[in-house]
């Protein structure tokens, strides 16, 4: 169809596959109707918006494998100064899509068939096994409208929306009749893809159907089937391990201030396990250190360690204190199944001539349920957090429209 503006002369051509009674000039914003002699006749004009429109007449996207061409748009304003834009979008089978934008939110909608009547703005509606909950209900205005229509434009509608993100119903009631159209939000990514395009109106505020970037529930059952699963592993893969003892050694320093004190070979079994070392030596304001390397005899792989024993006592300002132990633990994590041998360096204070030893103790023991605690323990947290932060969500989208 061409239509040439009695305006500003700007014709505008489209295929277009409808019955046209509104057109709208995309240059002057000069809104036409046909009248009873088929003829187009002036209704009023429009100033133009200031409104980012994502896209123009005649622009074409592709939705559910058609291609869609913009046919017309409106520019709608309701209270609390928000504006949205209305696309209406038709393909060769003239079948209708309806895209609906605002600060960067896009909903896809298509016209269904819905009987009860909802002019009474009932709280709650249900549809296709779903409940929705009545979002707002207004008298939009017509700010801009511009392409070919095949209904009133200028009609004062009542609008009523109900959602259940990120899925929306939406009814436009004029008197007694009522239309409704069913959507659902569509990411900026897949608008983008759609149009071919990078370019569309940043993104200001949450959607009002606009879904929370992760399912709070489905995360909760992940994370309960993930926590079972490693409850499950450890249990099977430890249920068979004892504790194994492989160093139990006095060593003195003076026989090792040269050399290292080097242990028997021991064989370990089994998933990995931390290797708890226990080291003691008789300080007594002074201290006292080791260095132990575990050796894997297989790949001559080896880990160090090392422990300070330090412990201090003294009478000051009238009062005892005490600082450090004689004693200290230490884990080497993650020491897996093979055969291995420990290599010990003591050392201490040269000008302790009291203390002669120092005792050194390694067990491979069942596995530290730590890692456990702290993995549920975080998704505890990730699960709590992501509770709340959805709740804030929420808030926000119900307060800010």
């Amino acid at each position: 169809m061409d239509f040439s503006c009695y305006h500003c002369n700007t014709v505008t051509k489209l295929d277009i596959k409808i019955e046209v009674t509104y057109f709208s000039c995309p240059n002057c914003a000069t809104i036409y109707s046909r009248n009873v002699s088929n003829d187009f006749v002036f209704k009023e004009r429009h100033k133009k918006v200031d409104y980012n429109n994502a896209f123009s007449v005649g622009q074409k996207a592709e939705f559910y494998g058609n291609v869609f061409t913009i046919i017309g748009f409106l520019v709608k304003s309701g209270d609390y100064n928000i504006r949205w834009i209305e696309y209406v979008l038709q393909n060769d089978k003239a079948e209708f899509l309806y895209l609906s934008e605002s600060s960067g939110n896009f909903i896809l909608l298509e016209q269904t068939e819905f009987e009860k009547k909802v002019g009474n703005h009932p709280l709650t509606i249900d549809y296709l096994d779903n409940t929705y909950d009545r979002f707002d209900y207004s008298y939009p205005k017509l700010d801009y409208a511009a392409g070919f229509f095949d209904f009133n434009v200028l009609n004062k509608i009542e609008l009523i929306e109900y959602i259940n993100p990120p899925f929306i119903l939406s009814f436009e009631k004029f008197g007694q009749e009522q239309t409704a159209f069913y959507g659902k939000h569509i990411s900026r990514s897949a608008v983008k893809k759609a149009f071919n395009t990078s370019v569309i109106p940043s993104k200001s505020e949450i959607g009002m159907v606009e879904p929370f970037f992760v399912n709070v529930r489905n995360l909760v059952l992940t994370f309960c089937a993930v926590g079972f699963l490693i409850i499950f592993t450890h249990w099977y893969l430890n249920q068979d391990r004892v504790e194994q003892e492989v160093l139990n050694a006095s060593i003195p320093f003076e026989n090792y201030t040269s050399k290292d004190f080097v242990s028997p070979s021991f064989e370990l079994k089994g998933s990995s396990a931390p290797l708890q070392i226990s080291v003691s030596s008789n300080v007594n304001n002074s201290w006292a250190n080791v260095q132990i390397a575990l050796v894997n005899e297989n790949t001559n792989e080896e880990i160090y360690a090392s422990k300070d024993v330090e412990y201090y006592h003294g009478y000051t300002d009238g009062e005892n204190w005490t600082e450090g132990s004689t004693s200290e633990n230490f884990n080497i994590c993650g020491v897996g199944a093979g055969k291995y041998h420990l290599t010990v360096t003591p050392s201490k204070a040269p000008e302790d001539f009291s203390n002669s030893l120092i005792s050194v103790k390694a067990n491979w023991n069942a596995p530290s349920n730590r890692n456990i605690y702290m993995v549920f323990i975080f998704m505890a947290i990730v699960a709590v957090g992501m509770y709340y932060w959805s709740k804030y969500f929420e808030n926000k989208r119900w307060g800010e429209y």
